[in-house]
């Protein structure tokens, strides 16, 4: 089985770990710091915070801006369910923007029709969450004017972006955000493992989400309470959560980091090559904004079901049983069991649905072979020809 994604572990991760193994610290030692430091160097940000999951850097971001109950906060349907999940955790409702049909990132204009109106009835958000799907950037500068205009704050879920930019910027770098949010999980473009960082250039933010992630305990004299009673001494000043990420998880990232730029240009190279040999096929492939250079986390296509006879179901089932790990990215959130008890239902955001019942993502990694690809590809005209 050729899978959708897969981590790229080589020898000097490997003794990244292992040098750890013989340090002093397993975790809340200095590789944590390090990597930190060398991942907002590399956004050009000021301030990064590690965690252990990027779900986990969602709801400290949250919190940080001060998202509690009676708030609302906005993201996209076609996301995991973290982005939505992270508002829930703080007692705030959570809505969803329809997207654009080109890139399945939040649409804009439907973001400034949404708010327009949302003002009008005095439900404005506090928080929007833009998704940068597959790698992507949204339109930050766009998104950004619309919350000067509009009073909310800014998250960017960049799980699938690092290593990605927009208007030559890095994404990470805050300049259009408030937080900027990465995942490492395996399958990303870089892994801890598990793991996970906020970013951000307000130092008040930052210095509220590292206490947030060790269950809110301080040993900052000048935030104590009392005068200390000793070298031993910590007080918890916040209601905060496990949520650091380990020593060895940081080692692995570090080692990674250096190999990012890499493994983007691998995947454009890809990326390329599919788009050269789709075109004969009844799929569309997702719009690359020229502002915007991909981390290609995902290569997600569509199928033309107008020209296929067989289903959806039926040509994934299909790919599957060839050997192709093909995946689907994602299940609108609204339409989870556990969100319909909100009272959403189908037809809430068309172009998310619409995009649900036609989307595949193929094979991509960096070690994916031009001898795999073209199995894919070759699976897959079969699959429609079938059709």
């Amino acid at each position: 089985m050729i899978p959708y994604g897969r981590h790229d572990i080589n020898q000097e991760d490997i003794d990244a770990v292992i040098d750890v193994l013989h340090s002093d610290y397993l975790t809340q030692g200095p590789t944590v710091p390090a990597f930190e430091q060398s991942v907002a160097g590399y956004c050009d940000v000021r301030y990064a915070v590690a965690v252990n999951s990027a779900t986990s850097a969602l709801h400290i971001a949250c919190l940080a801006l001060g998202v509690s109950s009676g708030d609302i906060v906005w993201t996209t349907p076609i996301t995991f369910v973290a982005s939505a999940n992270c508002a829930l955790y703080c007692g705030a409702s959570i809505d969803f923007v329809d997207i654009d049909p080109r890139t399945s990132n939040m649409s804009v204009d439907r973001l400034s029709e949404k708010l327009a109106q949302a003002k009008k009835n005095g439900s404005l958000p506090k928080v929007v969450i833009p998704v940068h799907l597959c790698g992507q950037s949204c339109d930050m500068k766009a998104i950004h004017k619309l919350g000067t205009q509009y009073g909310f704050r800014i998250v960017e879920d960049a799980s699938h972006a690092i290593g990605g930019k927009f208007r030559d910027e890095p994404i990470g770098s805050c300049r259009y955000s408030d937080i900027t949010v990465f995942s490492f999980h395996p399958v990303k473009i870089i892994t801890t493992g598990e793991g996970g960082m906020a970013l951000t250039n307000d130092s008040k933010l930052a210095k509220q989400m590292q206490l947030l992630r060790s269950h809110g305990i301080t040993r900052d004299v000048s935030e104590l309470s009392q005068d200390s009673d000793g070298p031993w001494y910590y007080q918890q000043i916040d209601l905060g959560f496990n949520y650091r990420m380990t020593d060895i998880q940081a080692a692995i990232g570090l080692s990674q980091l250096r190999r990012l730029d890499e493994f983007v240009s691998k995947r454009h190279v890809i990326a390329k090559r599919y788009d050269s040999l789709l075109p004969d096929l009844p799929v569309v492939v997702t719009w690359q904004d020229p502002e915007s250079y991909s981390g290609f986390h995902l290569y997600v296509i569509r199928l033309k079901l107008e020209e296929i006879t067989n289903s959806h179901l039926k040509v994934f089932k299909e790919l599957r049983n060839k050997g192709i790990g093909v995946n689907l990215h994602y299940i609108p959130v609204y339409r989870q069991p556990y969100y319909e008890q909100f009272g959403f239902k189908a037809g809430y955001c068309p172009e998310a649905e619409k995009y649900y019942s036609e989307a595949i993502s193929l094979p991509m990694y960096p070690r994916l072979t031009e001898m795999q690809q073209d199995e894919v590809i070759s699976a897959l005209s079969s699959v429609l020809k079938k059709c």
